[in-house]
């Protein structure tokens, strides 16, 4: 057998490959090869150091997957190419390019297990079902070769989920070998476990009983299964290990704590029945448990799941003292706290002890239920600001919850527009019912009074819309009329009914300009050009809309990354509320804000 050496290091010298070349390469077609007898494979590079097996390995897969009626044609031309390639250079195999990568890796890269077997082939230069140990020794220094990210092939076939491509590289591989961290100190199973290929887990767990579960930030596997979200990971890696479920990481977070922090329901169902105990661990910094942390992230089923499993757990509060309900008392919006509750059912009344939390006080002697009063309370609009938190929990960061800060005056403005607009839209939409598009049809009609255009499917949509638009309207006005109604004294129930008028008073905006487009449509139907150009102009409006929408978002992110330099580390800091009790609930204003400071 042919010794290859240790990979070849970049050198100054190449020969820069031609156009012609690389077509050439990139479509598998060695006939370009076999005409230019002169050429050097060995020095043929692109500008990156890509050979003649790099180009052919990264562009076939765009190739193939453009035609995939001629993919199993193209995999046998691509064989070809490479073998006749490796006998006319075998050194190619190991030449790396810029970043360090041989053909081996980008043959992983993109899942091309028939190449990795020739590539194995090609380097123990014989039968590789009867490897010698010379013949052995050289294929596993080949499998074993790192880029310049310490990604040897196993690790970049694990991280894409190649199962065939990982089955091909462990068979030849020792079972004993531990296969060591790339620069981010990931190893192929954690790879295999953070991006859900349960099938590529399960063969390397196969080869490795020994494996090291370790990753970056003290993770282990369970907590890279429970991230990438699949379900059927999870519960491979928790089958062969299962006391992964009280593993911490850096900060002291579990995998539990991942998956209530993320949401991810079925997941915390497995993890919480291999292991209820992982419920009651709180992390490092506040001591916050796994309940607490889908408490403030607003989950109400995941919330629910885990009081299912561990009913006690809601007895459990962080550093502060904060417990199930302080968290949820942020959640200011009430349409989200109705969500809230829904999903959690019954759960008052199943666990008893969830009923007793509204009365317990933190460390500074405030209950959830003056939290949540002081959080309904109308505030100054000076003072108006996001609540955020600049942390992050399994590379997702925690859900600000908006604190929803207006003055009376604010309200009453808002209330006095809505009004304006609403009888505005039940106007001209009741004047259009009765004015329809196209005129009536006379006294000599057997239908006398009837539309002309009502048998026009533009005109039903215009009548559709139109009364959509028109009641609406009047259900805007009701609400806002029913605010005058003592119940409605509360100022959160008075921020509940706007917001459910201004939601009432957008859909009706939307009906009524689909209705003015629908009703140009049906009268300058005759001009086709015409009534698709009148519709367009007239639908712009929804492209303003989704402009508008686009630019608010991108500036929501720029204030979220401002927020997040300038914010306490805590949760929340609430400065001053004016409500009837003022002097109480800026009482509770000034403990929280003392609390919040480090």
């Amino acid at each position: 057998m042919e010794d290859l050496g240790e990979p070849e290091k970049l050198v100054e010298s190449i020969t820069c490959m031609e156009v012609p070349l690389y077509k050439a390469a990139a479509e598998g077609k060695i006939e370009e090869f076999d005409n230019r007898q002169e050429l050097n494979l060995e020095s043929l590079k692109t500008p990156n150091y890509d050979n003649v097996l790099h180009v052919n390995l990264a562009n076939s897969e765009r190739t193939a997957s453009a035609w995939s009626f001629k993919s199993r044609s193209r995999r046998s031309n691509r064989s070809d190419f490479v073998k006749k390639i490796l006998g006319k250079c075998p050194s190619l195999l190991l030449q790396t390019n810029r970043k360090g990568q041989t053909p081996l890796h980008i043959a992983a890269r993109y899942g091309r297990s028939t190449t990795v077997k020739l590539f194995i082939e090609s380097r123990a230069d014989g039968d590789i079902e009867n490897l010698g140990m010379d013949e052995l020794k050289a294929v596993r220094e080949m499998l074993r070769l790192k880029d310049e990210e310490s990604n040897t092939a196993l690790h970049v076939a694990a991280r894409y989920g190649h199962v065939g491509v990982v089955q091909a590289l462990l068979k030849h591989e020792d079972p004993d070998f531990p296969y060591s961290v790339n620069k981010n100190h990931e190893t192929p199973l954690y790879l295999a476990a953070k991006g859900g290929y349960g099938r590529s887990v399960t063969k390397l767990l196969d080869k490795w009983k020994s494996t090291v579960h370790g990753g970056p930030y003290g993770r282990t596997t369970l907590h890279a299964a429970v991230m990438s979200g699949d379900v059927e990971t999870t519960k491979i890696i928790l089958k062969e290990k299962g006391d992964l479920t009280k593993e911490t990481d850096e900060i002291g977070h579990t995998p539990l704590h991942y998956a209530a922090h993320l949401g991810r329901n079925s997941i915390v169902e497995e993890l919480l029945k291999e292991d209820v105990s992982a419920a009651y661990i709180g992390d490092k910094k506040w001591e916050m448990t796994p309940l607490l942390m889908a408490a403030r992230q607003g989950y109400g089923l995941t919330v629910r799941k885990i009081l299912f499993h561990c009913p006690a757990s809601c007895e459990k509060v962080d550093k502060r003292g904060w417990n199930l309900l302080h968290f949820v008392a942020f959640r200011d919006n009430p349409l989200q706290l109705i969500l809230f509750f829904s999903a959690i059912g019954d759960a008052e009344l199943e666990y008893g002890s969830v009923k007793n939390l509204m009365d317990w006080k933190d460390t500074y002697g405030i209950t959830p239920q003056q939290v949540y009063d002081a959080c309904q309370g109308v505030a100054s609009s000076e003072n108006n600001q996001h609540i955020v938190v600049n942390e992050e929990v399994a590379e997702k960061a925690i859900n600000p919850v908006p604190s929803s800060t207006i003055n009376r005056e604010d309200l009453q403005k808002t209330r006095d527009t809505h009004l304006v607009v609403a009888a505005l839209v039940a106007t001209v939409t009741f004047a259009a019912a009765i004015t329809v598009p196209g005129g009536f049809k006379g006294e000599k009609e057997l239908d006398q009074g009837t539309p002309f255009l009502i048998h026009d499917a533009a005109f039903k949509a215009f009548v559709i819309t139109d009364a959509l638009a028109f009641g609406l309207s009047v259900c805007t006005l009701i609400i806002h009329f029913d605010m005058v109604n003592p119940l409605f004294s509360r100022s959160h129930d008075k921020i509940s009914g706007i917001m459910l008028a201004d939601r009432f008073l957008g859909y009706a905006t939307y009906a009524m300009v689909i209705a003015f487009c629908t009703a140009n449509y049906a009268v300058l139907k005759p001009s086709h050009g015409l009534a698709i150009i009148s519709c367009s102009l007239g639908l712009s409006f929804f492209l303003f809309y989704l402009l508008k929408k686009s630019v608010i978002s991108t500036l929501t992110v720029t204030s979220w990354e401002l927020h997040k330099n300038l914010s306490f580390r805590e949760i929340l800091t609430i400065n001053r509320f004016l409500t009837k009790n003022l002097d109480s609930v800026d009482e509770i204003g000034k403990r929280i804000d003392a609390l919040r400071k480090p």
